[in-house]
């Protein structure tokens, strides 16, 4: 027979119960009522039947800064090298592809034969971003002229490297770094001053110069997806929201805006300090040219094997891996080797699938190809004392003919003109006689980068649009299209297309953008329903594209308004390619003055600062291409013999 204060007691354990504290991970709660809260602290998804361990560390750099790492390797892995990312996209989340116990699956597809070969595979959010501490600054400077911190993502790298060696008890002490985009760029940035243990290195696309070809301009010209980028990482610490702007064509949005800066300040962007770092720095200043990575690696001895990986259509990063090779290549001081990889894919395919991109198909998944065969080798003899590989100075993949090329250096074509002749034709012949084809480019009608309606955040639209078929512009009054004879022979060409563009404009700036382009002919394929792709029936396959502000003819550091009619010569490069042009293709270019909205608007009359114009700045002008004589506007193909 139960007494009064037992009855007491077991209602004042009742009470308890109700109102007990959430449950602790895995532990079950020992007694249950109605009034239970249903919720539990955490949940811990690492199963004991999980073929890996995961660890999540808080890494000191050398100012108390902690940065958030997380650590995975298959049980009893001993002796093991590691690989690591140093990521501002969120290492959490990067590490939860899908919500499983086999280490395969919870990693990126890329890490598969890494992991499964032993690798420990590390990423770590880089300050300031997601789980890490600190002050987040894009593409923070190297220290020196524009950082006295005495703190960047080369010292953070040191720092990480020295406490996974310490503190890792399965490694062998060996480091090697890869990423991509971002990630290129800090994989970069640990080769400057780089910790011993950091052995090997696989920049991927990285992000070397915002200016001359990466993000945020191309020779001048502002991406104005750039803000979109901008708003995301500088919220939430990197988890910010998009501008909300609703649905629609995004060239209808921008065209209403006006200016960039007018776009910027109309969904107050103009707020956001990195905003104003483009907007207050629209010509190559040492604001920019001192960030340079290719720059600052040209000025130290290279000691890290280095294979930098580019797309031949990446749509982000298509000028930094080329230009640190080209930086290091011929290096004096250099004292490890160094390699450049060519694949045939869009910005960071190489992590991905190749098998095709756009409505291009190619020989299987030349991604995965490419992992197999050199990637994963060329760590294997760096951090695992693997066979040497011998790693080639140059490795591409041949568009057209599908097929890898090993070379001992790049460029490997001999610069060859093609000159734009009289009747639109293209020739390997000079033309003698003096021409000129004139075409009216309006700001008020720019021509599209794709056809519309164009949604640069949709990944369908954005990712393949370096492949897109150029005939939806060439019927466009303000687009000159070029055309050669049918070739007889293949045409190889290997390295970056210059061009030599002789040009006048009536107004007092100007954009130029060339295209070179392989036509394909109207061959008629077997119908859809035996199986084959849609047909490329006169496609017309952009080999490379480019755009160059006519102020920065004089030099990028020094924009200077044109003088009306006046004929400048505009030199600039088309993205590195390996390409075989085949026999009874046509080489095509195209020259316009816009390339809209991916760039800005170029308003053709002079303004200080781009970001600064106003609606009656952008006015139509009468754009002149020259050709023959002395003024014989041409490609330089880079052809091999």
């Amino acid at each position: 027979m139960k007494t009064a204060a037992s009855l007491s007691a077991g209602l004042l354990l009742s009470a308890a119960l109700a109102f007990a504290a959430p449950a602790a991970v895995g532990a079950a709660p020992a007694r249950v009522t109605p009034m239970t809260p249903d919720v539990v602290t955490a949940y811990d998804e690492l199963r004991p039947s999980a073929d890996f361990i995961k660890r999540v560390e808080m890494v000191p750099m050398r100012d108390g800064v902690k940065l958030y790492t997380v650590i995975f390797m298959r049980k009893g892995v001993k002796n093991a090298p590691i690989l690591l990312s140093r990521t501002p996209y969120d290492a959490k989340k990067s590490t939860e592809r899908v919500a499983s116990q086999k280490l395969t699956e919870v990693l990126p597809a890329m890490d598969a034969p890494f992991v499964d070969d032993g690798y420990i595979r590390v990423y770590q959010d880089i300050r300031g971003l997601h789980h890490s501490e600190g002050e987040w600054i894009m593409n923070r400077p190297l220290t020196g002229p524009l950082n006295d911190s005495g703190i960047d993502e080369s010292t953070d790298a040191y720092d990480t490297i020295d406490w996974l060696v310490k503190n890792v008890a399965e490694s062998n002490g060996k480091v090697g770094i890869i990423g991509s985009s971002y990630l290129g760029f800090t994989a970069l940035m640990a080769e400057i001053d780089p910790h011993p243990a950091l052995k090997a290195a696989a920049p991927q696309s990285p992000m070397v110069d915002g200016w001359r070809g990466d993000d945020w301009f191309h020779n001048g010209a502002f991406r104005v997806s750039s803000f979109d980028y901008a708003l995301e990482m500088s919220q939430d610490k990197g988890s910010g929201s998009e501008i909300p702007h609703g649905a629609g064509d995004d060239y209808t949005l921008y065209l209403k805006a006006g200016s960039a800066g007018d776009f910027a300040r109309q969904w107050g962007l103009d707020a956001i300090p990195f905003v104003q770092k483009l907007m207050q720095n629209p010509a190559y200043t040492p604001f920019w040219s001192l960030q340079a990575v290719d720059a600052l690696m040209a000025q130290r001895p290279l000691t890290v094997p280095t294979m930098l990986i580019v797309g031949q259509w990446d749509q982000e990063d298509s000028y930094g891996a080329p230009a640190v090779y080209r930086a290091l290549a011929n290096s004096q001081q250099r004292r490890a080797p160094v390699s450049l990889v060519i694949g045939p894919w869009r910005h960071s395919g190489v992590n991905h699938y190749g098998y095709e991109l756009g409505a291009l198909t190619f020989r299987g998944d030349t991604a995965a190809e490419f992992r197999t065969r050199y990637l994963k080798p060329f760590f294997d003899h760096y951090l695992k004392d693997g066979a040497d590989p011998r790693t080639p100075a140059a490795l591409s993949y041949a568009t057209g003919a599908d097929r890898w090329n090993e070379s001992p250096r790049w460029p490997m074509g001999t610069p060859t003109p093609l000159y734009l002749s009289a009747g639109f034709g293209l020739s390997f012949d000079k033309p003698a006689q003096a021409g000129h084809d004139d075409y009216v480019s309006d700001p008020a009608k720019p021509v599209p980068f794709l056809p519309r309606p164009i949604h640069m955040g949709d990944p369908f639209q954005w990712k393949p649009w370096l492949v897109h078929d150029q005939r939806f512009v060439s019927d466009r009054p303000d687009v000159l299209v070029y055309e050669s004879a049918p070739l007889d022979a293949p045409l190889h060409i290997m390295g970056a297309p210059g061009v030599e563009l002789y040009a006048a404009t009536s107004g007092r700036d100007s954009d130029w953008v060339v295209k070179l382009i392989d036509i394909y002919p109207d061959d008629s394929p077997e119908p859809a329903k035996e199986g084959s792709k849609p047909s490329l029936a006169g496609f017309e396959l952009p080999v490379g594209i480019e755009i160059f502000r006519g102020r920065y003819v004089h030099g990028f550091d020094a924009p200077r308004a044109l003088t009306p009619g006046k004929v400048e010569t505009y030199r600039f490069e088309l993205p590195n390619v390996d390409h075989v042009f085949l026999p009874g293709h046509r080489i095509g270019v195209q020259v316009q003055s816009s390339l809209f909205p991916l760039y800005d608007r170029n308003p053709q009359t002079w303004v200080d600062n781009l970001f600064e114009a106003r609606p009656a700045d952008y006015r139509a002008a009468t754009q002149s291409v020259h050709r023959g004589a002395a003024q014989a506007s041409r490609l330089l193909l880079p052809v091999v013999r």
